[in-house]
């Protein structure tokens, strides 16, 4: 088998140069590490990093999420007397969620290009390198098309946005 002859000639070779390197520092151990290993070892921090990181993110959405969605049930609450007399109105159910959403997605916004600047400013403190907008992974976050922050926040509204424009408007203007 080709392995196996290659596996001796590697042991053959590294005694050969163990052998010579005795032969110049007799004193000294002969020790030897592969670059491989070297720069695994140099990553393995930073793979560990990566893996905190990417908890800490998606604890962090999960926290945002949920607080968003406080904020949500609170003002649709505020609201439904507002939300019942559109309705009788005339109002469709995507109007009244336009209405609804058009705050939070304001505030999404806001909070995306908040996010592209730090990430802008963390990665050049780190990586020394330069921002511009064709980088795929901001405009990817930018638009939230792959963001889960994004995403979640969509969910988020649209879950109690859809549910107070369904709403019987009868019930929210009886207490008046």
């Amino acid at each position: 088998m080709k392995g196996e002859g290659q596996a001796a000639n590697w042991k053959t070779t590294m005694a050969s140069i163990e052998k010579s390197y005795k032969e110049f520092f007799p004193e000294e151990d002969f020790s030897y590490r592969f670059l491989d290993e070297s720069i695994a070892q140099f990553y393995t921090s930073e793979q560990n990093m990566s893996s905190l990181l990417k908890w800490a993110a998606g604890l962090a959405v999960f926290i945002s999420c949920i607080g968003l969605l406080g904020l949500v049930i609170y003002t649709t609450n505020q609201r439904t007397k507002e939300i019942g007399v559109r309705k009788v109105l005339g109002a469709s159910i995507s109007n009244i969620v336009s209405i609804l959403s058009k705050d939070f997605v304001l505030l999404v916004l806001i909070a995306s290009v908040i996010a592209i600047i730090t990430t802008h400013l963390v990665g050049n403190a780190q990586m020394a390198g330069k921002f511009c907008l064709s980088n795929p992974h901001q405009l990817v976050g930018f638009c939230g098309k792959h963001n889960n922050d994004d995403g979640g926040c969509a969910g988020t509204l649209s879950i109690q946005t859809i549910r107070a424009a369904n709403a019987n408007p009868v019930d929210s203007l009886r207490t008046e």
